[in-house]
């Protein structure tokens, strides 16, 4: 491991706005904060907005700084991409941030039913290969654990520039009912004005400077039924 990783995850660790329990504390066990994010952490009952796969938080903060009157929470497993997020919440003293660095797989040892209201997908890794399924953020698997702490009407979004991906997760939305909002292939030459959708993570603008289309998905996990695929 690099010394300069070391170093970044001890500046991390001195935030109070970066939680990085040890799996132990967590795994299949509640951590502290779960159904008290608003009450304990955030301190008003403004809805809350997560991020997984935030990496260096860029729809995490962005968004933040829109809306003081929301609050955020970033999820990745890799502390050097959560410190680049972190410095900049720092340095704008933003209070509607936080970041929790751990394996979505954990995600429902954080948060309770009905916690959260609205969740982005950026550009996660689309675990390309067939074994790999599992791992890919929208499959089943995980789009069940998000209804246990999603509201009813809470939005999914995903932005992706991989359309095996893309096709995959809109596979899912149709098979299972599930209430499909928007769809594009190609966001940016496409009739959308939801400005939200326009914050650029510095993945995406490699994409777009290769010249790839970026694909936008929203959703509502609406079916009473497991999802399935």
């Amino acid at each position: 491991m690099g010394k300069d990783k070391l170093k970044k995850w001890a500046e991390i660790k001195k935030l109070d706005f970066v939680i990085q329990p040890v799996v132990e504390d967590v795994f299949k066990k509640d951590h502290l904060l779960k159904g008290k994010w608003a009450e304990k952490f955030f301190k008003n009952n403004y809805p809350i907005v997560l991020e997984l796969g935030c990496g260096k938080g860029e729809y995490t903060i962005n968004l933040a700084k829109k809306y003081n009157n929301k609050n955020f929470i970033g999820i990745d497993i890799k502390g050097a991409r959560i410190w680049k997020g972190a410095r900049e919440v720092e340095e704008m003293e933003l209070k509607n941030v936080c970041f929790i660095r751990t394996r979505i797989e954990l995600i429902n040892s954080f948060f309770s039913k009905d916690e959260i209201n609205e969740i982005w997908i950026t550009f996660p890794d689309p675990q390309s290969k067939r074994k790999r399924e599992k791992k890919r953020l929208t499959n089943p698997w995980f789009l069940n654990s998000y209804k246990d702490f999603l509201i009813p009407e809470g939005i999914i979004h995903l932005k992706t520039d991989n359309f095996p991906l893309f096709e995959y997760t809109l596979d899912i939305i149709r098979q299972n009912n599930l209430e499909l909002l928007h769809s594009t292939t190609d966001l940016y030459n496409a009739e959308v004005t939801d400005e939200n959708l326009f914050f650029i993570t510095f993945y995406e603008k490699q994409f777009i400077e290769e010249g790839k289309k970026i694909g936008y998905l929203s959703f509502r996990l609406t079916n009473s039924e497991p999802i399935k695929y």
